[in-house]
């Protein structure tokens, strides 16, 4: 059984009602009772795609390298598309997307693309449109807990100090508790993945270091890894160049914290000719540098628990 999750900070709704203050320990039981005590909730949702400009931004991310060459395929692309277009989000949620729109355009962008990128991905994997569905909503909102995190730390251009990375992480948990409070359901998809994106298979994330399971979720980590090594980040001059950062994918499957199939389907779809999963080859040989300044090993890791030794790299 997993550990129940400790908030460090307060959780807040987008009207800015409190949901849990700093210091709550968060279960099961917990998020029940939040969501009992909760006002009821809009029925129904609005298309994603059609809200403000979130289609038009995402179709001219994906037209920019490497994605142009990831989307290049017209049927896939047109199917991808077809799909993403029914997918809908409560009104609250895609307030919380605006925000960052306005406030965060690094953590809009990249809310887009990893929406984009992890369905395609599992369009190769999912015959049932009910999970390409759970899927949608859970990429969408993977990082929207980082509602919770002062702008300062999300856009501060230098290294991050020990308390700052701690608010930092601290989103995780605040998506969990957001997403199962306005989804009503702490086992719903969107919930787990908030809370668990950072969680890898080998027992070596946070904010629990325990064996990361869940397909749906190891897709979204995935594509979430990717798109933040290619991407200018605040605290980073350069971004990874693709070689390195498909290389840097590689070694963590090779050490078992990402599935090799998902890794294997992304490098697929960065080739010219594509060839079936299981018939893809994955050079191991490393020849890319990761630019200077890099940060992205500074990521907290926890001693694994949970884990089978033989799981361990």
């Amino acid at each position: 059984m997993r550990d129940a999750l400790k908030l460090h900070y307060a959780v807040r709704a987008p009207n800015q009602n409190p949901l849990l203050p700093a210091g709550a320990v968060v279960n099961d039981a917990r998020i029940r009772d939040l969501i009992r005590s909760a006002p009821p909730m809009p029925t129904g949702g609005l298309k994603v795609m059609a809200h403000g400009t979130i289609g038009r931004d995402l179709t001219a991310i994906w037209r920019t390298p490497p994605y142009n060459q990831i989307f290049s395929d017209g049927r896939r692309t047109r199917r991808l598309v077809s799909f993403l277009r029914k997918v809908e989000l409560s009104a609250p949620l895609l307030e919380i997307i605006d925000y960052f729109k306005n406030q965060d355009p690094y953590t809009y962008r990249h809310i887009l693309i990893v929406f984009a990128l992890s369905v395609l991905l599992a369009q190769d994997f999912y015959e049932d449109n009910c999970d390409l569905q759970a899927m949608a909503q859970a990429c969408t909102t993977h990082d929207l807990g980082k509602y919770c995190v002062p702008i300062p730390v999300l856009r501060k251009t230098s290294s991050l100090g020990q308390a700052e990375r701690s608010y930092l992480e601290h989103h995780s948990g605040a998506g969990y508790v957001l997403l199962a409070y306005f989804f009503g359901d702490p086992g719903h998809p969107a919930a787990v993945t908030a809370r668990d994106h950072h969680e890898r298979c080998d027992g070596s994330g946070y904010p629990e270091g325990v064996c990361l399971n869940n397909r749906i979720v190891q897709f979204v980590a995935v594509c979430d890894v990717f798109d933040a090594l290619i991407s200018n980040r605040p605290y980073r001059p350069t971004a990874y160049d693709l070689r390195t950062a498909l290389e840097e994918l590689t070694l963590m499957a090779d050490k078992g914290a990402f599935p090799w199939d998902i890794v294997k389907a992304l490098i697929n779809y960065n080739r010219r000719v594509r060839t079936p999963i299981r018939e893809c080859v994955v050079s191991r040989t490393r020849r890319g540098n990761p630019p200077s300044g890099n940060l992205y090993r500074g990521v907290k890791t926890t001693l694994p628990h949970n884990c089978a030794k033989s799981q361990l790299p």
